[in-house]
């Protein structure tokens, strides 16, 4: 068998065995079961009757949605799925922590007021913010190059020092083609082909087509123009295959209770951050309540440790008190596998514009996170991990503004030390809301996070009269900032099809 057929045959074997295990795959057992019963459903056509129902039914296009959803995610046959010690983690372990009754009582009752009444955070600070992590990522090394000699890295001057492949500006104009300034856009006021409103107009009406259509492929090439506000819940819902059926709601029920039987170290950092982010942001601090609700219920969720077949990092493991040292007797934790740094309560934010349900909210973020947002604080060769978003961030400023950023460099203002806290929070709490949710928009219609070195490129650019003319990283870092009142979508396309060439 060739090596491309034997990579679909993995592929299809992949999908077919995650979907089998999944709630939709009972459904369409049920409903070809009770097509049976129907009287166009015939002996001898059995098989093309069933699959004929299932397209007027409407039940292939959910079928279409979920194949689709597991493509976006489905890791390459080359990286070989992780081990079945990655796979989901039962809860009976967490009875070490129970709360005692009273205080499970306590805290139901204040389930919806959080913010008013959290622990005392004195002791505790985050376990790492960005710039530590960007030191590790600093401190990175290819073993097999000298000094750097590879793909001609040897005059690459940034930080970041693993020779890893990046896109140049014609690899990236031909990526966002859609984003071409002869391409209608929302988040584009001046348009020269088409008055904006008429676009907006004519946009809207597809866009409402494309939700009765309920085809994820088809939202996720729409939403590459950019989302309409009124239609963005749906879309982004649809793109990421989160319908919420009743067993949805009930899983979040479970987890919410989860969090008031179970106190955990991690809700303590959870709270700690949200205190020191979102609790002081302008747009966000409304959410606080939500926040805790939507972290602490993520925080306890083990279904989120399936993304660690893709993910090259490892979930953390404890031992059960007295059993150190016991591998028997490890367990992940938090167990989830995920431990949140300085900042992660803003993955969680902006999305509170679009949710007003907690366990819609909650389904829509964990799917962000698990398709997107660890990526940004994993280590990897992937083209959206942080690795490959710092190095194509230094790649387009030393190749297209070379004069910036040599001056920057000399003057000691590394421009990734600037930009870094931007793209491993994908730049929430830095832009605007609405813009940063058109960005959002064009991360899920191109399926990559490419987009958002683009903009820190795009954002120097823009900046660079004022950034000349600096002479010192504090000097630099007040230039840029407050990033407020930049419009997302002018910026990217002048960098990209405008200004260079």
């Amino acid at each position: 068998m060739p090596p491309e057929e034997s990579d679909l045959s993995l592929i299809i074997a992949h999908v077919v065995q995650k979907l089998k295990g999944s709630s939709l795959y009972a459904q369409l057992e049920r409903q070809a079961w009770a097509s049976l019963q129907r009287p166009e459903i015939r002996l001898e056509s059995l098989k093309e009757d069933i699959k004929e129902f299932f397209k007027i039914s409407g039940w292939e296009k959910k079928l279409q949605n979920a194949v689709y959803s597991e493509l976006s995610v489905c890791p390459l046959p080359s990286h070989p799925a992780a081990p079945p010690e990655h796979l989901k983690e039962p809860l009976v372990y967490m009875r070490k922590a129970q709360r005692p009754a009273l205080e499970q009582k306590e805290l139901l009752n204040k389930w919806n007021e959080m913010g008013t009444d959290e622990p005392d955070l004195s002791l505790f600070r985050p376990v790492y913010a960005p710039k530590d992590f960007l030191e590790v990522l600093i401190n990175l090394r290819n073993p097999n190059y000298e000094n750097g000699d590879s793909l001609g890295f040897r005059t690459h001057l940034g930080l970041i020092q693993v020779p890893l492949k990046v896109k140049d500006i014609p690899e990236l104009k031909e990526c966002f083609v859609e984003l071409g300034l002869t391409t209608g856009q929302l988040g584009i006021d001046d348009s020269t082909q088409v008055p904006p409103e008429l676009f907006e107009n004519e946009h809207v009406r597809i866009g409402q087509k494309v939700l009765v259509e309920q085809d994820s492929a088809a939202a996720q090439q729409y939403i590459r123009q950019g989302s309409p506000t009124a239609l963005r819940a749906e879309l982004w819902a649809l793109i990421l295959n989160v319908s919420s059926q009743p067993e949805d709601v009930l899983y979040y029920e479970q987890l919410k209770t989860n969090v008031i039987q179970h106190d955990l170290l991690v809700d303590s950092l959870i709270y700690k951050d949200v205190k020191l982010t979102a609790s002081n942001d302008d747009y966000y601090f409304v959410f606080e309540d939500y926040l805790y609700q939507v972290l602490l219920c993520f925080s306890r969720d083990t279904s989120v440790l399936g993304h660690f077949s893709y993910n090259s990092a490892s979930p953390p493991k404890s031992y059960i008190r007295g059993k150190l040292g016991l591998e028997e007797y490890a367990v992940f934790y938090p167990p989830n596998g995920v431990i949140p740094f300085h900042g992660f309560s803003m993955y969680v934010a902006p999305l509170c514009f679009l949710y007003h349900e907690p366990y819609k909210l909650y389904q829509i973020f964990r799917e962000m996170y698990v398709r997107f947002f660890f990526r940004l604080h994993s280590i990897s060769s992937h083209p959206s991990g942080i690795v490959s978003l710092c190095l194509l961030f230094e790649t387009l400023l030393q190749t297209y503004l070379p004069q910036l950023f040599y001056h920057l460099r000399e003057i000691g203002a590394q421009p990734l030390r600037i930009s870094f806290k931007w793209m491993v929070r994908a730049f929430s709490g830095y832009l605007a809301t609405d813009q940063l949710l058109l960005l959002w928009d064009r991360i899920l219609g191109y399926n990559s996070l490419e987009i958002l070195a683009v903009l820190a490129a795009a954002v120097f650019a823009f900046r660079a009269v004022n950034l000349m003319e600096v002479t010192s990283l504090a000097a630099a870092e007040a230039v840029l900032a407050d990033l407020s009142t930049l419009k997302v979508m002018p910026l990217l396309q002048i960098f990209l099809f405008a200004t260079v060439t």
